[in-house]
């Protein structure tokens, strides 16, 4: 008796590609309600503080002194919400990753995906994408609606006059970099109440605690802080209120976020790969 042998050859290549964990990665997102919900109140959020905001000062404005008229910036008045768009985009960062760690489908997932990398790459790709696409809109958004607001006797910018556009578009890609800076919290602490205290602490706790340091320290200090870059990059104005803190200009800052974002998912990559799930 002949006994015939065959060898099934191993794949030259992986068995699965990025563009197909990013689709699979898509589906998870919208499939799990709190993504719906975190993204429908960076909506509101943005765009309904920013009309209360503009309103406010339409309501008031004459009341206002000369000084605050030669320092006022419609355009930064408009995206004001952004500081609390940030705290849910960055809730929706770290829920991308820890849920799966809380509910266990993380084994799932990675026996799915055994290459990590790309498993990470995926979802940081994929929310990206997301957060990129809400927060654009909601800037946009947020931008016209608060311009309208301010009403015919107050001020206003438009799209086309200078650093309008780009500090616009700066309010998207701010609230974009700090939701990657919450996924990669997430990837390292992997506990979603530890993870959004982190996130916090680094928006709110440092400011807190930097007026205790002298004046120079503080003001070297503060330049580097999420928010002040996030403030500087939605500026206009030129004309800066005496006293006020030195900030980097608008695309410095925004690569020091990016910096901020990329040390937080390298740290974040390097635990995926060093630890079990």
């Amino acid at each position: 008796m002949t006994i015939i042998t065959s060898t099934i050859p191993a794949p030259s290549g992986p068995h699965y590609r990025l563009g197909g964990v990013v689709r699979s990665e898509l589906t998870k997102m919208r499939s799990v309600r709190s993504t719906a919900w975190t993204l429908l109140l960076t909506i509101i959020l943005t765009i309904g503080i920013g009309v209360i905001a503009t309103s406010t000062v339409a309501g008031h404005w004459a009341h206002v002194s000369l000084a605050d008229r030669l320092t006022f910036d419609p355009t930064n008045l408009s995206l004001v919400g952004l500081v609390a768009g940030q705290l849910t985009i960055g809730i929706l960062g770290v829920l991308i990753i820890t849920a799966e760690y809380s509910t266990g489908t993380i084994r799932s997932s990675l026996s799915a995906v055994p290459n990590r990398g790309t498993f990470l790459a995926a979802k940081v790709t994929t929310f990206a994408l997301v957060a990129l696409a809400v927060g654009e809109i909601v800037s946009f958004a947020a931008f016209f609606v608060g311009q309208a607001a301010l009403g015919h006797s107050v001020p206003h910018a438009t799209i086309g006059q200078p650093g309008v556009l780009r500090a616009v578009v700066g309010g998207g890609l701010y609230l974009t970099i700090l939701g990657l800076l919450a996924v990669g919290l997430g990837t390292i602490i992997r506990h979603t109440a530890g993870a959004i205290v982190a996130f916090v602490g680094v928006l709110f706790l440092v400011p807190a605690l930097t007026p205790a340091f002298p004046s120079s320290v503080q003001n070297a200090i503060s330049k580097f802080e999420p928010m002040n870059i996030g403030n500087a990059m939605s500026t206009v104005n030129t004309h800066v209120a005496q006293g006020a803190t030195p900030t980097f200009s608008p695309w410095i800052g925004l690569a020091v976020l990016g910096l901020y974002a990329a040390v937080a998912l390298g740290i974040g990559a390097w635990r995926l790969n060093h630890r079990d799930a």
